[in-house]
């Protein structure tokens, strides 16, 4: 397959904005290529080149890329800037600069390049691997490359939708299930569509965990009582919810890699958890998952979540290790010894675990209890609440660990309802509103949020926002929004509302409210006989929330379960 070749699909996919009509079209596009080609044009298709766990990032900014295509096409770079000022695309900019035909490149050499581009360091040795690519490539060509280079592809298209795709490839949606159970194994598309490519149904259906590969995060659903866990698990285990840092630890050997709750890489922020992973587990392969607290050594207190957060800078590192060490409270066991323990109940792979982790003080098992008493849960849970920990989580006791997948099997208290909305709400920005008033100077006055279908694949809105920020956050937003704002409502949006300017559905701010009601104006839980669902006063109460990508967001299921209950309890 040729570069050219996929970049005529990428221009079929900007056209339309029916999933279906994404999934035929991608379909086709899969079943064309190559063994060897088929883990590229995933990675590609979903605009990286790697899945997110590996750390591949170009670091090519845009005005590193307007040098690029000046010094490749011999157009003074002012002039370049203009015509990117004027349509608004980097990619249409090179369309419009580059007047050659190209080499008819193939789509795997095309990736290479683009891979040395990622992995060189220096700045002058870049911007030459730019230039000798761009020199490769025709206009139309390079529309897809630069895009795919600087973020900011915009197809539409998800995991989800890759995932349909796939499964048509072998004349059946219901295999859907073997094709998602992989991924949630090794959180690698493109790994998953070569494995189906190469060996057929078979391959997938046998797919085993790699210790390397993160195993996406299993996910709980909430209620709001201690009597509802037990109504719903009966005897069941109850665990501390500690608000740190979740993490995934993969060893190997001598080898140790961290993963956080959207699987980047975090290795290199936790060389104390590295440090006691190689000195304090025997076992030389297993995989566990925690969360990372800051503890005050002297009294045993948690630090807040904004003094261990600051683990994700890139300096430092080490010193901040010493004056707020971590604790890695750890409360699941994934794989060992080349055993998949996912399979296997709770209470089984809890005894493992602390089996594991009989003689070690950064890695510690999360508290636990075993009970069928509300009054011991209740208690529990205040107790917890008093020493500055988020709540509660309750695990049915026989249950696997479901990759990937959120329901009752894990169960959250966060705090309880008030007959009204006390607790807060994962939402994805969808769209910006032109500030007016004294927020016109900031060109930005609100936001169209929503949350998440996993059904469709697709984001429902449920509300805007325009309170919670600061001046200085709202101009921030602006600039972040800007660099992915679209012409058009994105394909995986669905909203009856309008907006100033929509955005690719990228960023997820936490928000609180007052309640949700029904609402006309929104998707949310919208049907042909009942109108959507809306939260009323929100506020935000949060920036971006680097740790959480877009499906990580609340979803409708859940929206429509917190309004139940807000209900129930203003009866009661």
């Amino acid at each position: 397959m040729t570069f050219r070749e996929l970049s005529e699909y990428f221009y079929r996919l900007e056209q339309i904005t029916s999933r279906l009509e994404m999934a035929d079209i991608l379909r086709d596009l899969l079943e064309r290529a190559k063994a060897e080609e088929i883990d590229k044009v995933v990675y590609l298709t979903l605009g990286e080149l790697m899945p997110a766990f590996r750390g591949v990032e170009f670091g090519v900014s845009e005005k590193l890329m307007m040098e690029a295509l000046s010094k490749a096409s011999g157009v003074k770079v002012k002039q370049v800037e203009a015509l990117y000022k004027q349509k608004g695309d980097l990619g249409e900019t090179a369309q419009g600069i580059i007047s050659w035909q190209g080499r008819g490149l193939s789509l795997v050499r095309v990736y290479e390049e683009l891979l040395d581009v990622a992995r060189t360091r220096g700045t002058l040795d870049k911007v030459m691997k730019l230039i000798n690519l761009l020199k490769g490539l025709s206009g139309f060509e390079a529309k897809y490359a630069v895009r795919v280079i600087i973020g900011r592809l915009r197809l539409g298209v998800g995991d989800a939708t890759i995932i349909d795709a796939l499964s048509l490839t072998m004349g059946d949606k219901e295999l859907k299930p073997y094709i998602e159970r992989a991924y949630n194994l090794c959180s690698d598309l493109g790994l998953v569509a070569k494995r189906l490519k190469e060996g057929g149904l078979d391959a997938i259906r046998e797919f085993k965990i790699q210790v390397g590969y993160p195993i996406r995060m299993a996910l709980a659903e909430r209620v709001s009582s201690a009597e509802e866990i037990i109504q719903r698990l009966r005897r069941c285990a109850i665990e501390a919810k500690y608000d740190g840092f979740r993490l995934q630890v993969h060893k190997d050997g001598s080898k140790v890699e961290i993963y956080s709750r959207n699987l980047e890489p975090m290795t290199e922020m936790f060389p104390d958890v590295v440090k006691a992973v190689i000195g304090d587990i025997k076992a030389q392969s297993v995989i566990l998952e925690g969360e990372a607290l800051a503890v005050n050594e002297e009294t045993g207190e948690f630090y807040p979540f904004q003094v261990t957060i600051q683990r994700k800078r890139k300096y430092s590192v080490e010193e901040y290790a010493k004056e707020y060490p971590l604790r890695l409270f750890v409360f699941d066991l994934l794989y060992l010894e080349g055993e998949d323990y996912t399979v296997k109940p709770y209470i089984e792979r809890r005894r493992a675990l602390e089996e594991l982790l009989t003689h070690t003080n950064t890695l510690r098992a999360s508290e636990m209890f075993i009970t069928d008493s509300v009054k011991e849960v209740e208690a529990f849970f205040e107790d917890a609440i008093t020493r500055g920990l988020e709540g509660i989580m309750a695990k049915r006791l026989d249950a696997p660990y479901t990759a990937g997948s959120r329901n009752f099997n894990w169960i959250k208290l966060k705090r309880s309802y008030r007959g009204s909305l006390a607790d807060t709400i994962d939402v994805v920005i969808v769209g910006y509103y032109y500030g007016r008033g004294a927020r016109a100077k900031l060109g930005i006055g609100g936001i169209l949020v929503a949350v998440y279908e996993p059904s469709t694949d697709t984001f429902k809105t449920i509300s805007k926002v325009g309170s919670g920020f600061t001046e200085e956050e709202w101009v921030r937003l602006k600039e972040m929004l800007d660099k992915i704002r679209l012409d058009h409502r994105h394909p995986r949006v669905d909203s009856l509302m309008d907006v100033d300017v929509w955005v690719e559905p990228r960023y997820v701010i936490t928000v609180n409210a007052d309640e949700i009601t029904r609402s006309p104006l929104h998707t949310a839980g919208r049907t042909l006989e009942e109108p959507g669902y809306a939260l009323r006063f929100p506020r935000a109460v949060s920036f971006i929330r680097e740790d959480k990508n877009p499906e990580d967001a609340n979803t409708v299921e859940e929206i429509i379960r917190l309004y139940q209950l807000q209900k129930r309890v203003s009866v009661e």
